[in-house]
């Protein structure tokens, strides 16, 4: 139906989460539309962004710098560290506003089927940031199978370092964090829990 290169662009559109037959035809129409100076800006935008993050070395957070703004900021309290599976899961929690703390990204949840196991995620990291003068670990990861079996591991791994927290039921199960309003993610970090292991 359309020329091999405008159906090869609609392919890569496709590529993006979420990101249909219909929405990825819209998106490479449009971008027919565009000068060629305007998608020089673009593509060489994505290049740009690409080469300039990188992970912060303490955390994980998406950086321009070794450390991210998170971590070399010392009004937070760096005696608190969330952990969230995902750098995009530090932007939901950020949008409260309410969280001082730091955080945690383990890269990923335990999932045996898909061969992710406990040593493949920085687990090992948390737990020897646990041995220095941390208060509380707060568990923010997905309210899924592989979210639960991750925040308990973890949990066992802390026993007795540290005390270790889940934020409160309410989360959907089979919920993204990401994807959550802030509302649910208000109230569940307000109403965490200690976890018993």
């Amino acid at each position: 139906m359309y020329p091999k290169s405008l159906q090869q662009l609609i392919e890569e559109f496709k590529k993006l989460p979420g990101v249909g037959n219909k929405t990825a035809e819209r998106y490479a129409l449009k971008v027919l539309e565009w000068d060629i100076e305007k998608i020089k800006s673009f593509s060489s935008q994505i290049i740009k962004t690409k080469e300039a993050i990188q992970f912060c070395s303490n955390c994980g957070n998406f950086s321009e710098e070794s450390l991210c703004t998170i971590c070399k900021d010392k009004e937070r309290d760096h005696s608190i560290i969330m952990v969230v599976s995902s750098p995009r899961d530090i932007l939901a929690i950020e949008r409260l506003n309410e969280f001082k703390g730091l955080y945690h990204v383990t890269g990923g949840l335990i999932s045996p089927l898909n061969h992710i196991m406990p040593e493949d995620l920085e687990i090992d990291s948390l737990v020897e940031k646990a041995q220095h003068n941390l208060k509380e670990v707060i568990l923010a990861l997905n309210s899924t199978m592989e979210g639960e079996t991750t925040s308990l591991y973890i949990a066992r791994k802390l026993k007795d370092k540290v005390l270790v927290s889940h934020l409160a039921q309410g989360l959907p199960m089979g919920g993204q964090l990401e994807y959550t309003d802030e509302l649910t993610l208000l109230r569940s970090l307000d109403n965490r829990k200690k976890i018993e292991v």
